[in-house]
């Protein structure tokens, strides 16, 4: 079964800074891959044409299984509201997304809070305190070929040690689901520390930001001890969206 990752930034290319429903299903397709996670997924975003990424995702790669979950109602960075009940028709929305070639079985959501204070991230060559955003897991159950598995998806805090505590937060409320359970994601963690919090195997240790010349690994696709398989395959393939590369994992399951 072949797993990706991809936070996609609201499917804008470096190259020119617009969003293409063509290239940006191009991009999902030449993942090949029989369940993506997709971070930074827009609906209804003036930004980038209103388009609803999630459903070109599903088209691009032929799935049967589908969903959408905001983390914030209006656009990151101007106005918006943490995301609860459903927002109306053609409000923006912004958060996470899951699209699978398997049915699924169950969905679970699991929303995690904002860090309650101001962070100081470097903008333009100068630091300014930002509002942390809330987030949100998102999780499957998956009718498999081999049997059912459990893949979860989630963009955590930029605010060290929340990101933490969101990952604890997140692995305990995949307890509630069976394994075998992966989770994919912009964890904004080092794998090693990713590891220690969650006692999972990293299935992946390669660079994928930025997406020009990657150095740093902040995607990831976590294994749980209940995966008797083993890892296949592992790339992180140039796209022509993002500044993210995509993490792509074969799982032989």
């Amino acid at each position: 079964m072949r797993l990706a990752t991809f936070n996609v930034l609201h499917g804008r290319s470096l190259d020119d800074g617009l969003v293409s429903a063509d290239r940006f299903r191009a991009a999902v397709a030449a993942l090949d891959a029989d369940v993506v996670g997709l971070q930074e997924v827009d609906l209804d975003q003036p930004r980038s044409g209103r388009l609803d990424l999630t459903a070109l995702a599903a088209e691009a790669l032929g799935a049967v299984d589908h969903r959408f979950v905001a983390a914030v109602v209006g656009t990151p960075g101007e106005a918006w509201r943490a995301a609860g009940t459903p927002p109306p028709d053609g409000e923006p929305q912004y958060g996470v997304a899951m699209v699978s070639r398997f049915p699924v079985r169950r969905w679970l959501i699991h929303r995690l809070p904002a860090a309650p204070t101001r962070s100081p991230i470097a903008i333009g060559g100068r630091v300014v305190l930002l509002p942390d955003e809330p987030r949100v897991l998102l999780a499957a159950v998956i009718d498999a070929p081999h049997g059912p598995v459990t893949v979860a998806t989630t963009h955590l805090s930029f605010v060290p040690g929340w990101n933490v505590r969101q990952l604890r937060r997140s692995v305990r409320a995949l307890r509630a689901l069976p394994g075998p359970r992966v989770l994919l994601g912009d964890l904004n963690l080092p794998a090693g520390i990713a590891r220690v919090v969650t006692g999972w195997r990293v299935a992946a240790r390669m660079p994928t930001y930025p997406s020009t010349t990657p150095k740093i690994q902040l995607d990831h696709v976590l294994v749980d001890p209940a995966f008797r398989g083993t890892i296949g395959a592992v790339s992180t393939p140039p796209s022509p969206v993002s500044d993210h590369r995509p993490l792509v994992v074969d799982l032989v399951m």
